[in-house]
């Protein structure tokens, strides 16, 4: 175990339980407050921890490897040059792993247990579901070890970039004036949360918001449109088996009822919500259901 993940261990993941639980004190003697919800997150975490010791190699492992092997230069993340091309990189594949994390189903099958917390709060930041390492996530950013940058660099910084993504499940914090539009930030990060059909599929970015506003998946918050947290079909149930593998159960389900290779590729790679005969519950469908024109993303 090197320093860096000495770090994640024993001061990290402490660190954000602790100012979580300090969190929920405070909220639980003002508003209700979903208790169940974080001893959820809490297993989640310990989980995740334990999966991570077992199981330290991610199943895109080899190919990063590969890539860094067959890198095209060797770039050291030291330097005023380095240094800002790892973090924009860095944000620029995060930015596509989580767009791809809500519009293929393969990973929103473990992504949606981020999004099953039916009260946003600081709790919810770490619960992030147990099979993400199974899933391959890591594909995303074998762009930055084939470009040169060391593959234990790049997930040092994804980690850190996570670790900033902590404080933004707070729903306390108010809009921080010009900050929004650049930073990701609670406000922007509370309407990621939302499933309102309005703000569906939006704000992807992890520090910035910088590739949403490119790429046209940035939504501001509404002052006459509260956020409702929570999947579209809400999971009340706070067993965290349930929780952790319902998104599973059903595609297996679906996959094992495909009855063409166009269905079965189409169940894993496709949005939640598609189905082979076209009336199914992808974003795109449902505000074509309400009446709503226009939204943010591909459907």
């Amino acid at each position: 175990m090197n320093a860096f993940e000495k770090f994640q261990l024993f001061i990290a993941a402490p660190s954000v339980l602790a100012f979580a639980l300090i969190e929920a004190i405070v909220l639980s003697r003002r508003q209700r407050y979903d208790w169940r919800a974080f001893g959820v997150s809490a297993l989640d975490l310990v989980a995740r921890i334990a999966v991570g010791i077992a199981l330290p190699l991610s199943i895109a492992a080899p190919l990063v490897r590969l890539a860094f092997e067959h890198r095209w230069m060797t770039i050291h993340p030291t330097g005023w040059i380095a240094l800002p091309l790892l973090f924009v990189g860095q944000e620029f594949c995060y930015y596509w792993y989580h767009r791809a994390a809500h519009r293929v189903r393969w990973f929103w099958s473990n992504h949606a247990v981020h999004h099953s917390p039916n009260q946003l709060n600081l709790s919810a930041a770490f619960r992030i579901g147990v099979l993400g390492k199974l899933t391959g996530t890591a594909l995303f950013f074998v762009p930055l070890a084939w470009i040169g940058f060391e593959p234990r660099v790049v997930f040092a910084v994804l980690s850190l970039n996570l670790l900033y993504q902590f404080w933004i499940h707070a729903t306390w914090i108010p809009r921080l004036g010009w900050l929004e539009g650049i930073f990701n930030t609670p406000s922007a990060h509370r309407v990621h949360h939302a499933s309102n059909l309005e703000y569906l599929d939006a704000n992807y970015g992890g520090v910035l918001v910088v590739f949403d506003r490119l790429f046209g998946t940035y939504v501001r918050e509404r002052e006459d449109l509260p956020c409702r947290y929570g999947l579209v079909h809400p999971i009340e149930s706070a067993n965290p088996l349930r929780i952790e593998f319902t998104q599973w159960v059903h595609l297996l389900r679906d996959l094992a009822g495909a009855r063409s290779l166009r269905a079965f590729l189409g169940y894993l790679l496709m949005p939640p919500g598609w189905t082979p005969h076209g009336e199914g519950s992808t974003t795109m469908e449902l505000r074509a259901q309400a009446g709503m024109s226009g939204g943010v993303g591909d459907g």
